[in-house]
């Protein structure tokens, strides 16, 4: 079976599960799932939950491939219930892209859906007021008015630019872009390190700009290669190349694209951090998932060692995850079994919703099915 049909067939197998769940699950936004059972975040108290675009984004990719109104009709109440958010000042955060560009931009995209466009544009409009001019950086987190978190940043804000992107795009108007360029030069800059590994966060002065520290975040310390982090960087920047063309956003991915081929287990099986100890055995499933999309966007985009490199890295990935860590039971809610959100929480090998998405969408891009959210 050549590595298109054996996606193919996965890409089916996960049909066959999401319309199940999917039926199960019409009025949840889920994170995580306990004993198979999604959790659900739409209340009031958990609407902002930075992972809610998610389940929508991996509905409306199974709805593409396959044309299921199902997955349609749950993803468009996603967003509807996702209102609540837009309309919560302090419910709005760098994690915009996350959430609106996988509902109302996939919708958008797909339908043609001038509610969904409005949507997406007021997270896209929110998203760049978020931008520290002096220090060039997206603003991560809220704060209740003490300014604590007005000069932290992170990593992920990569994987949400491609809202900004978006924006441009459908109103010409370049301030959009010209904002996510600012924010991925000094990410490169503040970020990444000689030697491929990322940063989770920079810590700057909003004042004046300058970066004055890097805490370890969700890594395992200052100084480590959270793998996660690193994927957020490999596909961020990537994309960031494949929306403005721009030489220097290649070389970015390419060297953590290096960085990561040079520490990946030979099993497969993706760590928390590159630098946890051989006999730490948690696991983030959601970081080979993240990882493989990464490897997949740069390949055709990179030199031919190194993409043929980025391909079978990927497909292992996949391989190694479709194999060991995914739930095929359809009456288990969750796909992928052992993802963790963060080195130092006491909990860890559990569902991850984001995992599922990212998973879903580089199976669906390996047999040409996927629909380009990002």
């Amino acid at each position: 079976m050549d590595e298109r049909q054996w996606a193919e067939r996965l890409a089916s197998r996960i049909h066959e599960k999401e319309l199940a769940v999917a039926q199960r699950n019409a009025e949840r936004i889920p994170y995580t799932a306990v004993d198979g059972v999604f959790d659900d975040r739409s209340g009031a108290q958990d609407i902002c939950w930075w992972t809610n675009g998610f389940w929508a984004g991996q509905l409306w990719q199974l709805y593409h491939a396959f044309g299921e109104p199902r997955y349609r009709a749950v993803a468009e109440g996603i967003e509807e219930k996702l209102d609540q958010n837009l309309m919560n000042h302090m419910g709005m955060d760098h994690d915009s892209g996350f959430k609106w560009l996988l509902s109302a931009g996939a919708n958008y995209r797909l339908t043609g859906s001038e509610r969904a466009k409005n949507r997406a544009l007021l997270a896209a409009d929110n998203l760049a007021g978020r931008l520290n001019l002096k220090a060039g950086l997206i603003r991560a987190w809220n704060d209740p008015g003490t300014g604590e978190n007005a000069g932290l940043a992170i990593i992920d804000c990569m994987m949400n630019l491609p809202l900004l992107y978006w924006a441009s795009e459908v109103t010409r108007d370049p301030r959009y872009a010209q904002i996510a360029v600012c924010h991925a030069d000094s990410a490169a800059r503040a970020f990444i390190r000689p030697d491929g590994s990322v940063r989770h966060i920079v810590v700057f002065d909003p004042d004046t700009g300058a970066v004055t520290g890097e805490p370890g975040g969700q890594g395992m310390g200052p100084g480590s290669s959270w793998t996660r982090g690193q994927s957020w960087a490999l596909y961020g920047f990537t994309l960031s190349h494949r929306h403005t063309g721009r030489a220097a956003y290649l070389s970015v991915a390419e060297r953590v694209a290096d960085r990561i081929l040079a520490r990946l287990p030979d099993s497969g099986l993706m760590p928390v951090d590159y630098d946890q100890s051989p006999d730490c055995t948690w696991e983030d499933d959601t970081a080979a998932a993240i990882t493989a999309c990464g490897l997949l966007e740069l390949a055709p985009r990179t030199d031919e060692a190194r993409a043929a490199a980025c391909r079978a890295a990927a497909v292992k990935l996949l391989r190694v995850l479709a194999e060991q860590r995914c739930l095929w039971d359809s009456a288990v809610d969750p796909l992928l079994s052992r993802c963790s959100a963060a080195y130092h929480d006491s909990v860890h090998d559990f569902p991850i919703i984001y995992g599922d998405y990212y998973f879903t969408e580089a199976v669906l891009r390996l047999c040409g099915k996927e629909a380009f959210l990002w």
